[in-house]
């Protein structure tokens, strides 16, 4: 039952930030190091202010240009951001998204990680985590128990373990 939900959200995941990629007929070319950098400094500034809602934009464009490009490949995994699928979150959207942007950050700037899931995730997981921080210098009260559990296996050194754990049963998922 546990991996028929993982594998549920794990698939809305996808379907919901649209960065599923045709690997075997790319719909372009190659990224160019202008798109690359366009690409870092949309994601730096999501992290820093995501309830700006002229951000939209530019967050429609990072999406749908992970989507398209060839060479930035990001494997899609709920279960390192834990229970934050499942809560009743208002914004877990984008932290999702945030997540899913910062892991293709991380392969632009660690073309040799491209295989390493475990550092790409964690990459996404410290990105979701900083803006999340973003998120309550504005909104106090907007509190993420899933968020809040992540943050405290980030301060007691346990979150390297939680996403290497998590990664495993994304591979597992994937298997079935």
């Amino acid at each position: 039952m546990r991996r028929q939900t993982y594998l549920l959200l794990a698939m809305i995941l996808v379907s919901v930030f649209a960065c599923a990629q045709d690997e075997t007929e790319p719909k372009r070319g190659p990224s160019t190091a202008e798109e690359r950098k366009r690409f870092l400094e949309v994601v730096n500034k999501f992290e820093k202010t995501p309830l700006d809602p002229g951000m939209i934009p530019d967050i429609d464009w990072a999406r749908k240009w992970l989507e398209d490009v060839p060479d930035v490949n990001v494997t899609v995994c709920p279960t390192p951001l834990g229970n934050l699928l499942v809560e009743d979150y208002q914004y877990k959207s984008r932290l999702g998204v945030q997540f899913t942007l910062a892991m293709g950050a991380y392969l632009i700037q660690h073309p040799d990680k491209a295989s390493d899931n475990v550092s790409q995730y964690l990459a996404g997981v410290q990105s979701a985590l900083r803006m999340y921080k973003a998120i309550l210098k504005t909104k106090p009260d907007a509190k993420s128990k899933a968020m809040e559990e992540l943050l405290d296996k980030q301060a007691d050194g346990t979150l390297d373990d939680f996403i290497q754990k998590a990664s495993k049963l994304c591979e597992d998922t994937r298997a079935t």
